[in-house]
C-alpha cells in the first residue's frame, strides 16, 4: 500500500466533505440534491481509503453498500455505520438527473450521516 495513494483518497474526501458542508448551509439558492451527492462521494472514498489501507482490491463502483460488504471482510465494527450507508447509497446517481430531487432536510440528515461515516472510518484509519 502507497501512504501516498492513501493520503490522496482521503484529500479527496475531504474534498467533498467540505462540499457538502458548505452546500448545505446555503440558505440563498439552496442545492440539497448536490449537498446529498457530496456527502455520498465523502463516504465513498472513506471507506476505499480503508480498503487501500489494507489492500483490499475493490471495483471501481458507487456503491456504499459493496463497499461496506468489503469493510466488513476486515473489520466487524463495520456493521455499526450500515444504516448511514443506507442513507447515504442513493445519493450517488438517483439524484443526479432529473425525476427526483433531495430535499434540505433530506440534505442534512445526510450531512450527519457523512460527518458519523467520516469519524468512524478516520478512527480505523488511525494516524495517516
Amino acid at each position: 500500500m502507497s501512504e501516498a495513494y492513501l493520503k490522496e483518497w482521503i484529500r479527496k474526501a475531504e474534498e467533498d466533505y467540505v462540499v457538502a458542508t458548505a452546500l448545505v448551509r446555503r440558505r440563498k439558492h439552496p442545492t440539497p440534491s448536490a449537498a446529498s451527492f457530496h456527502c455520498q462521494q465523502c463516504a465513498k472514498k472513506y471507506l476505499k481509503a480503508y480498503l487501500v489501507k489494507h489492500e483490499v482490491v475493490f471495483p471501481k463502483t458507487h456503491d456504499l453498500l459493496e463497499l461496506h460488504k468489503l469493510c466488513l471482510t476486515v473489520n466487524p465494527a463495520f456493521e455499526l455505520i450500515g444504516d448511514l450507508l443506507d442513507l447515504l447509497n442513493p445519493y450517488s446517481v438517483a439524484f443526479r438527473y432529473p425525476g427526483e430531487e433531495a430535499t434540505v432536510e433530506e440534505a442534512k440528515a445526510a450531512v450527519k450521516a457523512m460527518k458519523e461515516v467520516r469519524r468512524f472510518v478516520q478512527g480505523t484509519l488511525g494516524s495517516t
